[in-house]
């Protein structure tokens, strides 16, 4: 089989979506050796030219000659279904929130109503019902695989810091504000401790006593700071998936999280849930904390992108059955 894949987010910063395509890329890779899984982008490597440079236009048809499905990994496939394509499509927060994409909002829906796709793929059971009901799909056109944590994240031994850690791209769905609105009740009671906040992107609002922002960390760094968090935080009021929430589980973190549909799916009972926008009970969520690292690294160990990459290429195997 000669699978084509959306390359597209590797162009750009880190964040959720390049991960995805890294990891599912080498899994497909490691999982189907007999199998070509080719990474395709107008935004690597030299610019296209003349005609090409419409790329979903035309450009990337040109290039699926030898290929049998497309996986469209960053919500976009062909204008002009030359070949099976899969849609994966991460959450809806483009038509739940003003600052998301604007080309995400306006391009997905008549692709679908063109049904340019196949079959379209989710990383949770909560946004594919999401897209059924949006969308108007059919349910059989509609299949969830989860994601996982990259092989990177595991504990680092050492003891526990006094600082709460929060992960994710500081934008307004994120909900940073009840966080820091936590934080400072928190800090009436033990006023040694600390916030760390990982991310892209600007807060909205001055540093505080005890909040630190470190901006975008590398990867590696990432391991030692999930494992000696004192919790890790993830108040976000909506997600597809919630990557940082997994990678800290397989750390063997601490882990609150708000009770977003996908959140509650991706954490399990390892995760203490907590209301998206009630400060005073993540304030006591954090103060009353119990570590228990051996039922964080079972929920993580549920989730694996050898498990991933089985499941999509099955999901490949019957594009091409549908055609």
């Amino acid at each position: 089989m000669t699978v084509a894949l959306d390359a597209t987010p590797l162009s750009g910063p880190l964040g959720g979506i390049r991960r995805y395509v890294t990891e599912l890329h080498a899994a497909l890779e490691r999982e189907f050796p007999e199998d070509r899984y080719l990474l395709l982008s107008d935004q690597l490597g030299d610019r296209p030219v003349g005609l090409d440079r419409y790329w979903w236009l035309w450009g990337l048809n040109r290039r699926l000659d030898d290929v049998e499905v497309f996986h469209g990994t960053d919500f976009s496939v062909p204008y002009f279904k030359r070949r099976p394509s899969v849609l994966m499509i991460h959450d809806l927060s483009p038509w739940r929130f003003a600052e998301a994409s604007d080309r995400v909002r306006q391009r997905v829906p008549w692709l679908v109503r063109l049904r340019r796709y196949t079959l379209i793929l989710t990383p949770s059971e909560a946004v594919r019902r999401e897209v059924i009901a949006h969308f108007g799909v059919p349910e059989t056109e509609v299949i969830a695989v989860p994601l996982a944590a990259s092989d990177l994240f595991q504990p680092v031994q050492g003891p526990k810091g006094k600082f709460f850690l929060c992960v994710g791209t500081i934008e307004p769905r994120k909900n940073l504000a009840t966080l820091l609105a936590a934080f400072r009740l928190v800090r009436e009671s033990d006023p040694d401790s600390e916030l760390l906040v990982v991310g892209r992107g600007a807060p909205s609002v001055e540093p505080e006593g005890g909040v630190r922002y470190l901006g975008a960390v590398p990867d590696p760094e990432l391991p030692a700071l999930y494992s000696r968090a004192r919790a890790v935080c993830y108040p976000s009021q909506y997600e597809g998936f919630g990557l940082p929430v997994l990678e800290a589980l397989q750390c063997g973190a601490t882990v609150i999280t708000s009770c977003d549909a996908a959140l509650c799916e991706t954490g399990g009972e390892a995760t203490v849930r907590v209301e998206a926008l009630d400060v005073r009970a993540w304030a006591a969520a954090m103060l009353q904390t119990q570590p228990d690292p051996e039922r964080s690294i079972r929920r993580a160990a549920e989730f694996s992108w050898a498990r991933t990459a089985r499941l999509t290429r099955e999901v490949y195997v019957e594009a091409m059955r549908r055609g």
